[in-house]
């Protein structure tokens, strides 16, 4: 708590002092307060019942004398709206028993009067008067607030005169406490309302002001916006504000703006320096902001934002400041202005006492000193350093060369040529390059440009920038891209009109070389064999504007957009802020993108169709360009890092044979989704605990939602929509009864009653998210992410991916991703919509709600991570063991009964780590089945032995003769076996000479050895 000189304690702070430790435990008082208006602390506790039927609320009453009737008047503040259509329920708090001859008459949000038949007297009775019903999902569940039922009898109603619309004299029960089911659910103090009376009086007090101000501390979070709280009408604290700081501290306040008479707008806020009068010493005017008017964005540029508050609302303005090490303790003092556009301004004086206590992590690991707020505007991650494993970008006139790739450009900017190293084992790199491109891309407006200028506009290890100009007779392209060294390639093309014209089409036309669109996914395509014709039109129920098509070893993901492009939500949430239709790609419905087979190659035209342009036009045709694979597979660290994905006993996880242990939310040590800051000394004690026995830990966090225990929920509320989006609401009651704004109610975790909001796609939520990675990486000690579905953006990713590496080098990322080719996800490949992150993951768990029956070029393209330099694990339902084995997978311990042990065993009885895997899609493969639906990947350890693992997509049991090149691997056929080793829960025994048939069981596969 903070300390304050008695002189400036407000009553407030005073009343609560004096009667603090009556409230312990959320205890009643001895004696009930009697005819109380004003919500002293004394009113105020917590209670136990069962929340699931009565509600998270209710009023303790007494009644002291016998009678039939009693009414309770109630002064309760309520901040919900409509409590007239609420339900009200009445319990014998000794019998437990329902009172059911109940009758409400006024009931309004400052009062209500309740009728109840006693039947324990004296005794207590509790009342209600939030019920609410549960309904649908556990986890996304629907809850409302039923209506009044009527239970009282015609015949009490009329004995007690309760027939009328006013309640008549009665013996009166006491009002004794207001108990919320726990201080989460808790409306006190912040949401306790203040009286009409009390507003008006306000205002007449203040009989100018188009607004009023009021100051709050950081430990009382302002929590409404369209009432004041009685606390601000207690304290009567308009122009002035006192805290206790420590040096080193972030520290923040509140500043709250009730816009009284008329819409405040473009508040502005400005500072002068807090001095020490004693030593002249100062926290610099500099040193201040103000979160809801400005900071710095996602991309790490400065920015500003209007903040206006309409008429009636009050707007929370926290303010922040770091207050430097080298203070000397005392009162600083100084000046906060708050401008609004025409109106006068308004000065708040501030008071800051510095302590002689110097703080760790500028106050961070407390949470509830609200210091991480500054984590919003950080610039932590942004530069342009090379990321492991890639390389430097080397540059030979227009000759780029990264990690396993190559692209040449032409004078106008757009590549000439994108060359592949990676070879088809994907293993190692090559010296002889595969040529992606057939002929250079080009954008095409029926006319042929004249190149102007090439200048490269930034040069640095990671990132290559360029500009061109080019033209013809109708436009002036200005053409601005960049690479970065794991091969994304950003364009960013601008045509200005130079006349009024009619144009028939402008496109991006890419022509691939023979056999590289091998496979494709995107633009309503599932993963697989790419067609030899598609025509496909923008549509925003569609969550697509990207395409990939290539082979193992060379392919491109290109992607469409434009300058108005924001990050749509996914997982379930699509339709809720879908794509922006890019305009000048889109052109109306009359653009698209079609795929032909042009002899050999393929041809790729985004067309966007006829249009009318005026002279001066500016049309934006944004495009990227990923070249795949982005680096070489790893199959020894597949091998050497198991995972167990649940939170277990140290000893349990170890002894079962696991190396990485995932830690999901809703758990002890990591109970709230995406806030992993309110159990840290567990969660830490758990990490030391699991590195003891060389085991890793990885957190699940995210950016996607968010806890509604977030300590800052309603600090990042009062930005209005910059952090969470805007929805209908509902969800679990808490949300309802508390967060009363606009929001799209998440995942519900039914075991902790943790309830998640979704954020928006981008936001400063990104920067607090990379300091807090920053913050556990370092205090806590995770070994990386498990990454439920990503919501952040490519930059994002390379941030993460940063931190991690500077503090822990061995820390991981692996990402998993539900099946989103669905109406409600707006029919979107998994991978493809996540491409952009895959330079930076370790490894790929997709697979939740996919269907392992799906062909072989499914599980190459949206499972397996292969053709992009990953490899992945398998989830609905373990997947399939033997096919998963072709691509280097098993499921994941422990979840649909999956037991990696018995296949653990064999992986280290056969020396799975130094083994070389060639998979079945290499061309040279030297074991074939000679069959389209039974395939062999082998693990080759040449001249020794060899594991050969076989599966089928056959509807049927098939027989399968291996065809075998023994030089290739090293073995006399006059001196080998070939054996099936007896593995638990996924084959008997077995033992064949070479030339014999093997059959396969439908469904089904082999792991055999020849040695």
């Amino acid at each position: 708590m903070l300390k304050k000189k008695s002189n400036s304690k407000s009553k407030y702070e005073q009343t609560m002092k004096r009667i603090f430790p009556l409230l312990l435990g959320g205890l009643l008082l001895a004696a009930p307060i009697q005819g109380q208006e004003k919500p002293l602390p004394s009113l105020y506790g917590t209670g136990v019942w069962n929340a699931d039927s009565l509600g998270n609320h209710r009023v303790v009453v007494s009644v002291d004398q016998p009678s039939d009737a009693v009414l309770a008047l109630i002064q309760w503040r309520r901040k919900d709206f409509n409590p007239e259509n609420k339900d009200l329920i009445v319990i014998d708090a000794k019998t437990g028993k329902r009172i059911t001859n109940v009758c409400r008459f006024q009931i309004n949000r400052e009062k209500g009067e309740v009728v109840f038949q006693p039947q324990t007297v004296p005794g207590d009775y509790y009342i209600y008067y939030l019920k609410n019903i549960s309904s649908g999902s556990k986890y996304y569940p629907t809850v409302t607030y039923p209506g009044f039922e009527e239970t009282a009898s015609a015949e009490w109603k009329k004995a007690n005169r309760l027939t009328g619309k006013k309640a008549p004299e009665l013996p009166q029960a006491t009002v004794k406490q207001f108990q919320a089911i726990n201080e989460f659910h808790s409306f006190y103090p912040m949401e306790v309302i203040a009286t009409a009376k009390e507003k008006d009086d306000l205002l007449k007090s203040q009989p100018e002001d188009p607004y009023i101000l009021f100051t709050e501390d950081r430990r009382y979070p302002i929590r409404m916006t369209t009432d004041l709280p009685y606390k601000w009408i207690e304290d009567n604290r308009h122009d002035s504000f006192e805290g206790t700081a420590d040096k080193g501290e972030y520290y923040t306040f509140q500043i709250g703006l009730w816009a009284a008479r008329k819409d405040v707008n473009h508040l502005k806020l400005t500072y002068s320096a807090l001095v020490n009068s004693q030593t002249g010493e100062s926290i610099p005017a500099s040193a201040f902001t103000c979160f809801n008017t400005g900071g710095v964005d996602v991309t790490g540029s400065v920015f500003e934002k209007d903040c206006s508050v309409p008429k009636g609302k009050v707007q929370a303005l926290w303010v922040g400041t770091m207050v430097p090490e080298q203070l000397t303790a005392g009162q600083y003092t100084g000046t906060v202005t708050v401008q609004a556009a025409g109106m006068k301004p308004k000065q708040v004086k501030v008071t800051l006492n510095v302590t002689d206590n110097l703080i760790a992590n500028h106050g961070d690991n407390e949470p509830w000193r609200h210091s991480r707020l500054r984590w919003l505007n950080s610039q932590i991650g942004f530069d342009d350093e090379v990321i492991a494993p890639y390389i430097p970008l080397n540059v030979q006139d227009k000759t780029i060369s990264l990690l396993g790739r190559k692209v040449t450009l032409q004078p106008n900017g757009f590549p000439a040529q994108i060359t592949s190293y990676f070879k088809e084992t994907l293993t190692e790199i090559g010296t002889e390059g595969l040529d992606i491109l057939s002929r250079p891309m080009e954008l095409t407006t029926g006319e042929n440009w004249e190149n102007l200028d090439f200048t490269y506009t930034k040069r640095k290890a990671g990132t290559l920038g360029w500009h061109a100009t080019n033209q013809n007779n109708q436009f002036i392209m200005n053409l601005d891209a960049q690479i970065e060294s794991d091969g994304n390639m950003e364009y960013k093309v601008v045509l200005i009109a130079r006349k009024d014209g009619e144009i028939n089409d402008i496109a991006l036309r890419t022509e691939l070389a023979p056999n590289i669109a091998q496979y494709m996914m995107g633009l309503g395509e599932k993963g697989g064999y790419c067609p030899q014709n598609l025509d496909w039109k923008w549509g925003v129920e569609k969550n697509q504007d990207a395409l990939w098509t290539g082979s193992v070893n060379g392919g491109l993901q290109l992607r469409f957009y434009d300058d108005k492009y924001e990050r749509p939500l996914n997982t379930n949430f699509y339709h809720e802020k879908p794509l922006h239709m890019p305009v000048s790609w889109c052109n109306n419905g009359n653009g698209g993108i079609k795929l032909s087979a042009a002899g050999k190659n393929t041809l790729i035209n985004a067309y966007s169709g006829k249009r009318t342009v005026k002279k001066g036009d500016r049309l934006c045709f944004y495009f990227n360009v990923l070249i795949t694979p982005f680096r070489t597979i790893n199959p020894d660290k597949q091998w050497q890092d198991r995972y167990y994905h649940g939170y277990d006993f140290i000893d349990k996880t170890h002894e079962f044979g696991a190396t990485v242990v995932n830690i999901h939310h809703a758990n002890a040590i990591n109970p709230f989704i995406n806030y992993p800051f309110l159990r840290t000394r567990e969660m830490k004690a758990y990490i030391d605990g699991a590195h003891a026995k060389n085991m890793k830990v990885k957190i699940y966090n995210t950016v996607r939602e968010l806890s509604n225990s977030c300590t800052e929920i309603f600090a990042l509320r009062s930005l209005n929509g910059e952090i969470f989006s805007k929805g209908k609401g509902g969800g679990y009651s808490w949300l309802q009864e508390h967060y009363d704004q606009d929001y799209i109610a998440a995942w519900f975790a039914y075991n902790v009653q943790d309830a998640a909001i979704v954020n928006t796609g981008v936001s400063r939520w990104h920067n607090y998210y990379m300091e807090g990675l920053d913050w556990l990486v370092k205090n806590v000690g995770i070994d990386g992410l498990y990454i439920d579905d990503l919501a952040f953006d490519r930059m994002s990713m390379k941030r993460v991916r940063k931190i991690l590496n500077r503090t822990n080098p061995g820390a991981m990322i692996d990402l998993h991703s539900a099946n989103q080719f669905n109406d409600k996800d707006g029919f979107a490949n998994s991978a493809n919509l996540y491409l952009e992150h895959f330079p930076y993951l370790d490894r790929l768990w997709f697979g939740e709600y996919f269907d392992y029956d799906m062909p072989p070029e499914f599980w190459m393209v949206e499972v397996s991570g292969i053709p992009y330099g990953l490899m992945g694990e398998m989830l609905w339902e373990g997947g399939n063991k033997w096919r998963g084995m072709l691509y280097g997978m098993t499921g994941r311990n422990p979840g649909y009964g999956v037991d990696n042990r018995p296949l653990w065993k064999f992986w280290d009885e056969f020396g799975m780590k130094g083994s070389e895997m060639i998979g079945y899609w290499v061309k040279d493969n030297p074991v074939k089945t000679g069959r389209e639906k039974t395939l062999a990947t082998i693990y080759r350890k040449t001249g020794t032995k060899t594991l050969v693992s076989l599966a089928t997509w056959e509807d049927h049991d098939v027989d399968v003769t291996l065809q075998i090149d023994w030089a290739k691997l090293g073995l006399d056929p006059a001196k080998v076996s070939l054996h099936a080793p007896a593995i638990e829960n996924f084959q008997p025994e077995k033992t064949w000479k070479p030339g014999d048939i093997v059959t396969v069981p439908k469904g089904k596969g082999w792991l055999i050895v020849i040695e």
